[in-house]
C-alpha cells in the first residue's frame, strides 16, 4: 500500500465525512493555520510574503503543521490560497499591505474571458501540488490533509473585482448585462477548479473543501444560476477515487441555509454552513443524506473558555436533537475562519471541548 492510499491513524474525520460511527466528533478549523501563532508570524516573516510562503512547499508544509502541534486536531489542511488558480491563470495576484488580496489584469471585457485557459496543475501551480506530497509526507499517517479550492463563482468575484469588493457591482452587473460572458467565465473557472481539486487529490489530499464565500451576497435566482450549478458540476464530475480511498467533497458555504436540500443533493458527501443556522435544523433538512461540517460562531473564541465550552455543548447537543439522538456524521468546525487577534488559550479550549463532551 503507497503512502497516498494508507488510511491515517485518527480517520475519524473521514469516517465522520461517511457517515459512519466514531469514538467522538472530530474537529478541525478554517484558517487553523495563521496569524494567531506566533510561530506563523514567524515563519511568514522568514518568508518576506505571503504568496512568498504560500508558494514554498517546505514552509507551506511547516505553516500546515504548526497548529497540528499545538492542538489534538483531526485534520490537516493545505496551507495556500483561493486565488492561486486565476494567478496562474495570468492575472496577476498580489497582495496590498492591509487592503488583501488584488489582481495586476482584472477581468473587464469579454476579450479578457476569452484569452483565459485551464492552467498546467503540475506546471503552474507546480507549487501547490508539491506543498500537497511534501505535506503528506511529514504527517506520515497521522491525520488526514484536506485539499481546497475557491468555487467558481467566489473566484470569479475577485477575478472580476480585481479584489475584495463592498457590494461586487462589477461582477454582479456582468452577469446581469452579459450572462453569457458570465457563465463561459465559471465555465473555464469550473473546469480549472475541477483539475485543481483532481490534482491536489492524485497529489495526496483525502479530502477536499469548496469554499463558496460569497455566494451568499446573491439573490436566490442569481445564486441558482450563478453559484449552485456550477458546484452541482464539481460534486458531478469531480474525479475522486472509490470506496474507501474517495476524498470526500465538503461544500461550504456562506448564508448558504436557503440551499441547504440543493447542496445536500449534489452528490458531495457533506455541506459545512455558517453560523446562522442552527445545527439541528439543518440535520433535519438534511435527513441523514450528507454529512455536516460546522458551526461554531467564530466570534465565540473571544469569550472565556466556560463560555466556549457552554456553546461547543449547545453546538453538539443541537446537532444530535436535530439528527434522531445520533452524534454521527458531525464534523466541527466554526461557521467561518479564525482571526488573527484569536486567543491560542481559547482555541484549545475549544477544540479541547469538543473532544471531551463529544465523547461516545
Amino acid at each position: 500500500m503507497s503512502l497516498t492510499d494508507a488510511a491515517p491513524a485518527n480517520d475519524r474525520f473521514l469516517r465522520a465525512l461517511r457517515r459512519e460511527p466514531v469514538d467522538r466528533t472530530p474537529v478541525w478549523l478554517m484558517r487553523q493555520a495563521g496569524r494567531y501563532l506566533p510561530e506563523y508570524r514567524a515563519t511568514r516573516a522568514q518568508a518576506g510574503s505571503f504568496l512568498n510562503l504560500a508558494k514554498n512547499p517546505e514552509l507551506a508544509c511547516e505553516v500546515t503543521l504548526q497548529p497540528l502541534r499545538r492542538f489534538p486536531l483531526d485534520a490537516a489542511i493545505l496551507f495556500s490560497d483561493i486565488l492561486t488558480v486565476p494567478d496562474a491563470m495570468g492575472l496577476g495576484l498580489y497582495f496590498a499591505d492591509g487592503e488583501g488580496p488584488k489582481f495586476e489584469r482584472p477581468i473587464r471585457s469579454a476579450a479578457d474571458i476569452d484569452r483565459l485557459a485551464v492552467p498546467d496543475m503540475e506546471g503552474e501551480l507546480r507549487y501547490v501540488m508539491d506543498a500537497v506530497r511534501t505535506i503528506r509526507r511529514e504527517l506520515n499517517g497521522s491525520v488526514p490533509l484536506i485539499g481546497f479550492s475557491g468555487s467558481p463563482w467566489t473566484i470569479a468575484c475577485y477575478m472580476v473585482e480585481g479584489g475584495g469588493s463592498d457590494n461586487y457591482s462589477k461582477v454582479k452587473a456582468l452577469a446581469l448585462n452579459d450572462p453569457a460572458a458570465m457563465h463561459k467565465l465559471l465555465g473555464v473557472v469550473t473546469d480549472a477548479v475541477i483539475a485543481y481539486l483532481q490534482a491536489q487529490h492524485a497529489a495526496g489530499a483525502q479530502a477536499l473543501q469548496v469554499f463558496d464565500t460569497w455566494g451568499g451576497v446573491l439573490s436566490p435566482a442569481m445564486y441558482r444560476e450563478f453559484s449552485l450549478r456550477y458546484l452541482q458540476r464539481i460534486a458531478a464530475e469531480l474525479p475522486r477515487g472509490a470506496g474507501a480511498q474517495r476524498a470526500p467533497l465538503i461544500l461550504f458555504g456562506k448564508g448558504n441555509d436557503p440551499y441547504l436540500e440543493a447542496l445536500a443533493a449534489s452528490g458531495a458527501e457533506a455541506v459545512g454552513v455558517d453560523w446562522t443556522i442552527g445545527l439541528g435544523d439543518t440535520a433535519r433538512r438534511i435527513g441523514g443524506r450528507v454529512a455536516i461540517q460546522g458551526n461554531l460562531d467564530p466570534v465565540t473564541l473571544y469569550a472565556t473558555p466556560a463560555a466556549i465550552r457552554d456553546q461547543v455543548g449547545r453546538a453538539l447537543d443541537d446537532y444530535r436533537d436535530g439528527n434522531g439522538g445520533s452524534r454521527e456524521g458531525h464534523v466541527f468546525n466554526l461557521g467561518h475562519g479564525l482571526s488573527p487577534d484569536m486567543s491560542p488559550d481559547h482555541v484549545a479550549a475549544m477544540v479541547s471541548a469538543v473532544h471531551e463532551l463529544s465523547a461516545r
